[in-house]
């Protein structure tokens, strides 16, 4: 029943690091889940990796977002950041070259002091039967989707380890655990993704650095877009949910492995599917 009072409508604002939230004459205080962590993702100026960035910038880190040949992507990134009063900084680095994924890491590292966060979000596609797949397509996969993987979390960890403490999130995919049909070469790297995530997640536990995986089914992105209607509507079908998924449902899982809410966690993969696995 009404006051007969004027609605007041729900709004919120940051101070220094609390998210301070009010509706009519109440005031919350809500702390920031990343607020002070620095947080390299790559890939992160498309898709997934965007939506991972501009959260963990609504949750108070310095993000670093590592982009390779996109450059209307970043620029159309850092667009958002700055119209929501968010800080976002771009990184250019082909991650599957160790020289330019240590010089981003010790950039980082000279300007914030500190590696909190790492999200290994870069990610390539060339689907096809393995009968006509050609070298080039199952190479470059393994560089892009394992090797920027492997350089990634060399040169962080080197980092991470003396400060005791750090998180490192991979991306995988549904691919790499259900396998699927003309991905071959995909789902290889992806399955490759979560045993790398658990050998890790092994040898830095001693070091307090938890290390673990998110595999996302069907999400939107230019991908998808792309793929033929009744291919997207047979894997809908067989979804629990029937619908595809967003990017931003993506990065609130990435944020809870991020975050402190997590700490009890290493070696796992999450999945996002809607309930296709």
């Amino acid at each position: 029943m009404g006051t007969g009072g004027k609605n007041e409508e729900a709004s919120s604002e940051t101070i220094r690091g609390v998210k301070m939230s009010s509706s009519g004459n109440e005031v919350r205080a809500l702390k920031m889940r990343l607020d002070g962590r620095v947080a390299i993702v790559t890939g992160g100026t498309k898709g997934i990796g965007r939506a991972i960035c501009l959260l963990f910038a609504e949750e108070g880190a310095e993000v670093i977002a590592n982009f390779s040949k996109e450059a209307n992507a970043a620029e159309d990134l850092m667009k958002e950041a700055k119209s929501k009063g968010l800080k976002i900084k771009l990184f250019k680095a082909d991650v599957t070259q160790f020289d330019q994924v240590k010089e981003m890491v010790e950039e980082t590292f000279a300007q914030y002091g500190k590696i909190d966060i790492l999200v290994n979000n870069v990610g390539l596609m060339r689907d096809n039967f393995l009968m006509l797949m050609s070298d080039d397509d199952w190479n470059s996969l393994i560089k892009a989707n394992l090797g920027s993987l492997f350089y990634c979390c060399k040169a962080v960890i080197r980092k991470m380890i003396p400060e005791r403490k750090g998180k490192i999130i991979n991306i995988s995919s549904i691919s790499g655990i259900l396998g699927t049909s003309g991905q071959t070469n995909y789902a290889a790297t992806k399955g490759g993704v979560i045993s790398f995530t658990k050998s890790l997640a092994r040898e830095l536990g001693p070091f307090n650095i938890h290390v673990n995986a998110v595999a996302p089914g069907l999400i939107e992105s230019e991908v998808v877009s792309r793929m033929p209607k009744e291919r997207v509507d047979a894997i809908i079908r067989s979804s629990s949910l029937g619908r595809i998924g967003k990017p931003e449902e993506v990065a609130q899982a990435v944020l809870f492995l991020a975050s402190e809410d997590s700490d009890y966690i290493t070696g796992q993969t999450i999945v996002v599917d809607g309930g296709i696995v």
